[in-house]
């Protein structure tokens, strides 16, 4: 079966890697032309947002836009991942804190922040992943990255458990505000559970599952997703011309970021952004 560009939302499993899920959506899409934006850990669930056929590359340009997670965070014990899959380092016990105290330890991280990405995430360092320089036995530390956290609500504290949501930029470890809660509670801590709620406009809501997937495979168009995700233009005939050929435009666009811009009949052609008094082509979607 063949099917049309666009993306699809998938609500990931626990215990199944991104590029799993990308396996399982090329078979039912028929094509290999199939990408993510931006991956999810084995252990965390909820949207992965895959882009089929042309639809891969707006990928890159949602990868840049905020997200949202559930988590839970388990202080008092310090893993080599900062999550529960990493091997325990050390146990503190918690038993002097007070709940007032976690939630200030977790204010703290609302707002722009400099920090630093878990030795096992998918950051290259020279060329070679973080994560795999840590399985070959090296040391590694990676310079703390800004990052900003527009909300972090702490809905619970259950004695060492802490269930928080996060609405953060592109870039933020929940894993490493875990580490850096505890670190500040003098404990230690880790990322025990992960669910990520959003991505962009995309969010559980209209996501499926790999089973429904199965059932019913469906495909939200490549200019749906597009006026979902992006400030939109609508062109006149000489305009969508001209964009058809990547020229510049000169107009001014409603955003500073990608604009997507339609011709008269409403196809889908491109991302614009703004270049000085022009508008120059990110990303031409046409022919």
């Amino acid at each position: 079966m063949l099917v049309e560009p666009g993306l699809v939302v998938v609500d990931k499993p626990g215990g199944l890697t991104s590029h799993g899920v990308v396996a399982r959506v090329r078979r039912l899409a028929g094509t290999r032309k199939v990408g993510h934006a931006g991956t999810l850990d084995p252990m965390a669930t909820g949207v992965l947002v895959l882009g089929v056929d042309r639809a891969t590359r707006l990928l890159g340009h949602l990868m840049l836009t905020e997200k949202a997670y559930d988590a839970t965070v388990r202080l008092g014990v310090t893993t080599t991942t900062d999550d529960a899959e990493g091997e325990v380092l050390e146990t503190r016990s918690t038993a002097g804190l007070e709940e007032q105290a976690v939630r200030a330890a977790f204010a703290t991280f609302v707002g722009e922040i400099d920090q630093v990405p878990s030795s096992v995430s998918a950051i290259k360092v020279d060329g070679k992943r973080a994560y795999q320089r840590v399985r070959d036995g090296e040391d590694v530390a990676l310079a703390p990255r800004r990052v900003t956290v527009h909300e972090l609500v702490v809905h619970t504290v259950r004695g060492d458990e802490v269930d928080v949501s996060v609405r953060c930029s592109s870039g933020t470890y929940i894993r490493s505000i875990a580490r850096d809660a505890g670190s500040l509670l003098g404990v230690g801590g880790h990322l025990t559970s992960l669910r990520r709620t959003a991505v962009g406009p995309f969010d559980l809501d209209g996501a499926r599952t790999l089973e429904q997937l199965e059932e019913h495979f469906a495909v939200l168009p490549i200019g749906d997703a597009a006026r979902a995700a992006f400030p939109t233009l609508e062109l006149d005939e000489q305009q969508a011309a001209d964009v058809r050929f990547g020229r510049k435009l000169a107009l001014a666009l409603p955003s500073d970021g990608p604009v997507a811009v339609f011709a008269p009949g409403g196809d889908f052609l491109a991302l614009y952004e703004r270049a000085g008094d022009v508008a120059r082509a990110v990303a031409v979607f046409t022919g």
